[in-house]
């Protein structure tokens, strides 16, 4: 029987050689270790994905079209394309190219007509030169990463419809966290860009070598001597570790490459893929601990009333559950495992302008959105992910764990290893623009205070 099951059978009354399952359940959470919770029941309560209404932009949008509150205008060449990215307010420079055959519409995806991805915070679009449908994947505060499709046919009344199973194949394991969320991924494409799976995959966060970085994309920009898998196929596909990455740094122009012309942006923007490459990681981290944050918190109410306990009353086994993802988070959230630039870095889009101006900013000027991209991703190495709708809408007991985390490091009170990457004129400059641009965490850092 399955962890939910036991906690049904449990309030049933079942009972298996004298022991209640629920008292068996409450022996595991005290005394199991955190890796039991990997796999996280997420098709069944709390969180029943399946069935809840999601609430992202991208279910937002589906509404109001469906309610006849919005319209969207029919390109001849991009289809609903420029009109859906003007309405889920995503940039035109955010365009970054894949060629590897790595979506569900991999026939028509190659080094000469690559698949275009567009994004901001909470959603990412996804335009294949031909394809039928345009692809969604959105951050959805309840639910973590939610899926959906649009026919690319002109109709009087276009609509998104979701997805779940068939996206979930490759949306939902330890690539993800184990929840359903998003990832960027680096192979070895052959010179159709059919992935060489045998030699291996990466999947990219702010953490990877540069070398294990985007293969199988297009990048443009500047970055020195640094080299990654980008812009370049395999030519020996019984070497695929000979994949001259010389070859592909540097590049500035694509327009020998492929046919530019038929997308929005001639550009694959660097800058656009490091945020990318950051940016999903964060939001499966955000959806894991607010899914077991969520799983154990329930639990802890059915083994409370079981027991006759006060129905607040949080076991040590259940504020474990809490802490573990909680830490996972805070370390992500500032960058500790960010691996160092070497060189300093340039887009060729315009992206890093655009991103850095959305704020919010302190009394100093200061924004968690600022880029460094001499030695760093950002200038202030606290992610902008903070100010998500995901973020926010965590059990408040797990964002009060976090919370309690970044004040002991920010303030100085950690100094352990894990995070003796953040100096002192770092800590103090991110725990003021937090304060002065969340105020539910400066509340929270109030109480804190000695």
């Amino acid at each position: 029987m399955e962890r939910a099951d036991l906690s049904r059978a449990g309030l049933m009354g079942e009972r298996s050689g004298g022991v209640s399952p629920v008292l068996a359940l409450a022996a595991a959470i005290i005394l199991a270790p955190a890796q039991v919770w990997a796999e996280i029941p997420y098709e069944r309560e709390p969180i029943r994905y399946l069935t809840a209404q999601p609430t992202d932009p991208v279910a937002q949008l589906k509404q109001r079209l469906e309610r006849g509150e919005s319209s969207l205008s029919y390109d001849s060449q991009h289809g609903y394309l420029p009109a859906l990215l003007k309405a889920l307010k995503i940039p035109v420079s955010s365009q970054v190219l894949v060629f590897s055959k790595t979506s569900f519409q991999r026939t028509l995806i190659s080094p000469a007509a690559p698949r275009a991805i567009y994004f901001n915070d909470d959603v990412y679009v996804g335009f294949v030169q031909g394809g039928d449908v345009l692809e969604f994947s959105a951050a959805d505060p309840d639910l973590g990463g939610t899926f959906y499709l649009m026919d690319q046919a002109e109709r009087p009344k276009p609509a998104l419809v979701r997805q779940t199973h068939d996206c979930l194949q490759c949306h939902a394991s330890g690539k993800t966290e184990d929840v359903p969320g998003h990832l960027v991924r680096s192979v070895f494409p052959d010179a159709d860009g059919q992935p060489i799976f045998n030699a291996g995959t990466f999947t990219t966060t702010d953490e990877s070598p540069w070398k294990e970085r985007w293969g199988g994309w297009y990048v443009t920009g500047k970055h020195g001597r640094q080299v990654h898998m980008g812009n370049v196929v395999v030519t020996d596909p019984k070497q695929p570790e000979t994949l001259d990455q010389v070859a592909g740094a540097n590049v500035t122009d694509l327009s020998k490459r492929f046919d530019v012309t038929p997308y929005l942006s001639r550009h694959s923007d660097l800058v656009a893929l490091m945020v990318l490459q950051h940016q999903t990681k964060m939001h499966n981290l955000i959806t894991a601990a607010n899914f077991q944050g969520r799983i154990a918190l329930e639990y802890a109410a059915a083994i409370n009333k079981a027991l006759g306990r006060p129905a607040e009353e949080v076991s040590e086994g259940t504020l474990a559950r809490i802490k573990g993802p909680a830490e996972e988070l805070v370390k992500y959230l500032l960058f500790v495992d960010e691996a160092e630039l070497t060189d300093p870095v340039e887009g060729t889009a315009g992206f890093a302008r655009e991103f850095a101006a959305r704020g919010p900013r302190d009394p100093r000027g200061r924004s968690l959105r600022e880029f460094n991209l001499k030695t760093r991703l950002f200038q202030y190495p606290c992610s902008y992910l903070v100010y998500s709708r995901s973020f926010d809408a965590m059990p408040a007991m797990v964002k009060t764990q976090v919370y309690r985390r970044l004040w002991e490091v920010l303030s100085g009170q950690d100094q352990s290893p894990a995070f003796a990457r953040r100096t002192s004129q770092e800590r103090q400059a991110i725990r003021e623009i937090l304060e002065a641009t969340k105020p539910d965490l400066r509340q929270a850092w109030n109480e804190l205070r000695p």
